[in-house]
């Protein structure tokens, strides 16, 4: 008997491949009897061939739905868990992207291991969130999450950026850089791992600050505890001397949160960056091994015998 009895589906949008993958995934679940919710944007690429299906819009698919499946990359993925983490829903997701980290079902396995997680053989493992708010005077101006990373970076501009950061209230460094990556042991193979971070195994509770081009020979990566409360605070933003207001503009810094949500900074800004209090529930195949997973995807070697 499948554990999961009302199943939400999630798509990128995207090619023909991936509407092929969508279309088997609905035919395969409609055949054991699962009841299928698609998310709105999702039956859109559908072209509406299946009228007397449910849809709903992405932030309500976890009240209804037992799991959510994504079909899509880990970009895909990214946006489902900034919208599902707060609904406690457990998520699956069916790789139609290039690396596929948290996607992890090759789209011909559809029938074995999706029916494996139906009927109960998976694993769960719970995955944290970054919580970002961006403070300007004494007003909030802006919110975001991530699951992979919170990153300060310069934006448009050729100039490095001045700030200063803070660990639980305890000054550590003021730096010149192109910014910073705030990192999750989800994103710590992703844009951290560009900027030289380290690897973080998904159950530790620890978070990665990697500096990005710091005019420095000793700022290196740290790793602190899951439970610190980051600060910063953004210097004065430099421009050339005939510099006019687009100038200006254009050499705001940014943050963004998982590459998908951009603010635009100015002197004096204070960023607080913390754990988000929920979490995502990924779901696994039986067969998933972290570390085959960073064999196959960063190419590391195989064994000698």
């Amino acid at each position: 008997m499948d554990q999961f009895k009302r199943i939400g589906l999630i798509s990128r949008k995207g090619n023909q491949a991936v509407v092929e993958t969508l279309s088997a995934l609905m035919e395969f679940l409609r055949g054991r009897g699962s009841e299928v919710i698609v998310e709105s944007d999702t039956y859109s690429l559908l072209d509406n061939l299946l009228p007397h299906i449910r849809v709903c819009d992405r932030e309500s698919l976890g009240q209804y739905c037992d799991l959510v499946i994504v079909v899509g990359g880990d970009g895909s993925m990214l946006g489902a868990a900034r919208a599902l983490s707060t609904q406690s829903v457990p998520v699956l997701g069916i790789n139609r992207g290039s690396l596929g980290f948290l996607t992890d079902i090759s789209p011909d396995e559809i029938e074995t291991r999706v029916g494996e997680v139906l009927s109960g053989r998976y694993t769960l493992e719970e995955r944290f969130l970054l919580d970002a708010e961006i403070v300007r005077g004494a007003a909030v101006i802006a919110r975001g999450d991530a699951l992979n990373e919170v990153v300060l970076h310069r934006g448009a501009s050729l100039r490095m950026i001045e700030f200063a950061l803070y660990l639980d209230g305890h000054f550590v460094y003021s730096q010149h850089s192109d910014g910073l990556v705030i990192s999750t042991p989800t994103g710590s193979t992703a844009y951290a791992l560009s900027g030289g971070g380290p690897i973080l195994h998904p159950a530790l509770d620890a978070i990665a600050l990697v500096p990005m081009f710091p005019h420095t020979l000793t700022s290196r990566p740290i790793v602190v505890a899951g439970s610190s409360q980051m600060r910063i605070v953004l210097g004065a933003i430099g421009q050339n001397e005939s510099g006019g207001a687009d100038e200006a503009r254009a050499a705001q810094p940014e943050l963004s949160c998982d590459g998908q949500m951009h603010v635009s900074l100015q002197a004096g800004d204070i960023v607080h960056v913390r754990k988000k209090a929920e979490k995502l529930q990924l779901i696994h195949p039986l067969n998933h091994n972290y570390y085959e997973t960073c064999r196959t995807k960063l190419g590391w070697g195989s064994r000698l015998v």
